[in-house]
């Protein structure tokens, strides 16, 4: 067994187109930071993620891509959420606005209600949520 096989995964989206664009954007070095609901990790029983700890970026056909190290954590209300997070999410956003627009359409989605056990979820300015920094270490693919 190697070091990369004892590595979580770390998973953008779900598998799919979404999950390739994120993906390719870590890889260009244009994503460096995400954001995940606080209620996934309580739904699903997931320790959040630490500063220091190294994971197994997976892209949508399950193959390790790199691994990356987790910089920060912080856990802040959705409302609170800043620029230069949603800029460095690097999937094109201009604004804060942009990047809540396109994170709210994720949320609420069939997917994320689902995974979270709620079809009638919705986030508010109050709604708690995982925002990471990182950084690749190795590419593996």
């Amino acid at each position: 067994m190697t070091d990369h096989e004892r590595l979580e995964p770390y998973l953008l989206a779900f598998p799919g187109p979404l999950r390739d664009r994120l993906v390719a954007a870590v890889l260009s070095g244009g994503k460096v930071t995400t954001t995940g609901l606080l209620a996934e990790y309580e739904a699903e029983g997931e320790e959040l993620p630490r500063a220091g700890e190294r994971l197994a970026l997976i892209d949508s056909g399950g193959r390790e891509v790199a691994v990356v190290e987790v910089t920060e954590v912080r856990v802040l209300p959705l409302g609170e959420v800043d620029l230069t997070h949603a800029l460095d999410e690097g999937e094109g956003y201009a604004s804060v606005a942009e990047w809540r627009d396109g994170h709210e359409r994720f949320w609420h989605g069939a997917e994320t209600r689902q995974a979270l056990g709620d079809p009638d979820f919705t986030v508010d300015d109050s709604t708690m949520v995982v925002a990471e920094r990182f950084r690749v270490v190795e590419r593996t693919r």
